[in-house]
């Protein structure tokens, strides 16, 4: 066969192969990334000159194994060149002896994979030469030495072709990107996936808030940031896939370009929307606060298992579901009147957010199921976190690994102290210390509220009455408002989830109500912002 017809054996199980044979002959995934890269370049290299290959395989490892021999090295060389002196003056001279200007559309695809095997290396490019980090921040975000940070840069500067060399040539950073935050909440059940956790660099953030602006082209991303095309190709792949391949930050359309994916306000919209709730809070504090009053022996009956039963532990219980009843009243009248013809997005999980404006409200609500744990076949614990209390756990979190909760399961009855090993006492001190226990004489019992799980839905049932009449006439007016700023702030593409721009508009309620009830004395916060306010469990033997 001619070397020119190489490129066509190029697929993810021949660079597959070529990774497990570097894999097993360097320190790591980082150098095998980089010495596959290597082998790949040359095998592209030989299939641009003429000749015959009389046996495929066999040409390609011999390329392997050779290349392999000069990485070894080179190996030695770039350690020693990277692991002396300041890293930043060294960086500056360091040369690409590599110009490739082949737009050839196999040599595309070849460097297409290329550039996902050396991942790493581009991704520490990133937050050097774009993000404007030192290599010792790096080293510390990666949580390596920044001897490997070096070498990583040096090894990427040799490899990443094309506009990349634009940036090699000036032998400094081109840009390090302006401050830009985002306040993102969500919803559902993160376990699915939570694109959240793509988006921590500085340019995924840029990106983002580009594509915020308008759908755009990678090139006109790359244009407007100054930045290699290629980097913005491999960060666009990240941001629409999400963690799970499903879900991410932003979509791509139809026509080639990046549009954001998930409803996120400028700072000068979530203000506005902000403050039309904001308008509200008295009214809706004093309606709450009478609530409370007149049904106090309603929510006392709830049948909850707990020895003793404390008043303020069940209004930290009610207070989050309360402080919505408003919001609900407001969702259902711009289901109706506004947003009837509006197909609903369903998902597991949906993130919602806006450009951070210094403010932060509101908090969050997890729940973890488990089975089999202390002799209950099934166990939900759920808790809520604002400003005046921490969490205890978050979503996926995992209650046979828990020994404090485990500890609270089986203290329902009570639990004799004198029956517990000595780090399970240790555990109990804990336990207490964080509110999930109490002593009293020597037995322990829960203190966070239990209930059975056949109670479990009827948990909130007092609370059904306030979106009956209460709220009517000011609902009216919000939603109003907050229609006519939905409508111009969401893109079309997005105004299926403007239910969750209703609950970024509701923020500022939660904690104002929290903080009125504390005010009047209705609601005592716990001491150091972790008890057994917010906390509860509902189990099954």
């Amino acid at each position: 066969m001619k070397k020119h017809d190489l490129l066509k054996y190029f697929d993810d199980d021949l660079l597959d192969k070529l990774f497990r044979f570097c894999y097993a002959r360097t320190n790591d995934s980082y150098e095998a990334q980089e010495l596959c890269s290597d082998i790949t370049l040359a095998l592209v290299k030989a299939a641009r000159t003429d000749g015959e290959i009389i046996s495929l395989y066999p040409f390609i490892w011999r390329v392997a194994r050779n290349v392999y021999a000069d990485f070894s090295v080179n190996r030695r060389k770039y350690a020693e060149i990277f692991y002396d002196g300041d890293a930043d003056t060294v960086l500056q001279f360091v040369a690409d002896k590599e110009r490739e200007q082949d737009n050839d559309e196999w040599i595309a695809q070849v460097y297409r994979r290329m550039t996902f095997l050396t991942k790493a290396y581009r991704e520490v490019m990133i937050m050097y030469y774009i993000d404007g980090l030192t290599t010792a921040e790096i080293a510390k975000r990666q949580n390596t030495s920044e001897g490997a940070v070096r070498q990583r840069l040096f090894s990427a500067r040799q490899k990443v072709k094309n506009e990349v060399e634009e940036m090699a040539e000036t032998y400094n950073r081109p840009l390090a990107l302006d401050e830009i935050g985002y306040v993102i909440w969500g919803t559902g059940n993160p376990c699915w996936g939570d694109p959240r956790k793509v988006c921590s660099r500085m340019f995924s953030r840029h990106i983002v808030w580009l594509c915020h602006k308008k759908s755009m082209r990678a090139s006109e991303i790359a244009e407007e940031l100054n930045v290699p095309t290629v980097y913005v190709e491999e960060e666009l792949e990240i941001l629409t896939g999400g963690e799970n391949g499903e879900y991410g930050l932003l979509r791509r359309l139809d026509s080639g370009k990046y549009a954001i994916n998930f409803i996120l306000l400028d700072q000068d919209v979530i203000e506005k929307a902000h403050a039309i709730y904001a308008d509200q809070l008295p009214k809706i504090c004093g309606i709450l606060s009478d609530y409370i009053d007149k049904h106090k022996e309603e929510y006392l009956s709830f049948p909850y298992l707990n020895k003793k039963l404390d008043w303020n532990l069940v209004l930290w219980q009610q207070v989050y579901t309360m402080s919505s009843a408003f919001c609900d009243k407001v969702e259902s009248i711009l289901a109706e009147k506004y947003f009837s013809h509006t197909e609903k997005i369903n998902r597991p999980f949906s993130i919602f957010g806006y450009v951070d404006n210094g403010k932060r409200y509101g908090g969050g609500w997890d729940g973890v199921d488990a089975e089999n744990v202390c002799g209950f076949s099934k166990i939900h614990i759920d808790n809520i976190y604002i400003t005046r209390i921490k969490e205890h756990f978050h979503c996926g979190h995992n209650v046979s690994n828990d020994p404090q909760i485990q500890l609270a399961l089986r203290a329902i009855d009570g639990l004799d102290i004198s029956s517990l090993s000595e780090t399970e006492k240790e555990h109990a001190a804990k336990s207490i210390e964080c509110g999930y226990l109490y002593r009293e004489g020597d037995m322990l019992y829960t203190k966070i509220l239990v209930s059975a799980m056949q109670d479990r839905d009827r948990l909130f049932a007092v609370n059904d009455g306030l979106r009956k009449g209460f709220f009517e006439k000011d609902a009216q007016i919000v939603a109003e408002k907050l229609a006519a700023l939905i409508q111009k702030a969401v893109p079309d593409h997005l105004l299926g989830e403007w239910r969750l721009a209703n609950q970024l508009a509701n923020q500022p309620v939660l904690d104002s109500v929290v903080e009125n009830f504390i005010e009047k004395g209705i609601l005592t916060p716990p001491e150091y912002g972790i008890g057994a306010e917010g906390c509860w469990m509902s189990v099954m033997k």
